[in-house]
């Protein structure tokens, strides 16, 4: 597995073969997109389950995206997010203040 930071506050949780997927790409972008580079490729670290399939995330990254006590981990298709439980229900308040985009407004369950 590998996890890395994003810039929304929050850090992804990649299967590897899906990571090593992203990684390739993210390394082809051009110098104009290099500080991107080092916010994905700069912060990632591989990790390991262990035994009772847990993750140790290093304290670089806790501190890096504002980790506390309370953590959220959202299932997104081909990764994970893992927030603080609070940053998240402060992101989804302004998410849904904001009303829904015009790119799902033919969206429905």
């Amino acid at each position: 597995m590998t996890l890395t930071k994003h810039p929304h506050g929050c850090l992804l949780f990649f299967p590897r073969p899906v990571w090593e997927q992203h990684r390739e790409q993210i390394a082809s972008w051009p110098m104009s997109a290099r500080a991107w580079q080092r916010i994905f490729l700069g912060n990632a670290c591989d990790v390991e389950l262990d035994s009772a399939g847990r993750v140790l995330i290093s304290p670089e990254l806790r501190a890096a995206v504002g980790l506390e006590k309370e953590v959220m981990m959202l299932g997104m298709g081909t990764h994970f997010e893992i927030w603080d439980a609070a940053k998240l229900a402060e992101s989804e308040a302004e998410a849904v203040a904001g009303g829904m985009p015009d790119v799902l407004s033919n969206f429905s369950f």
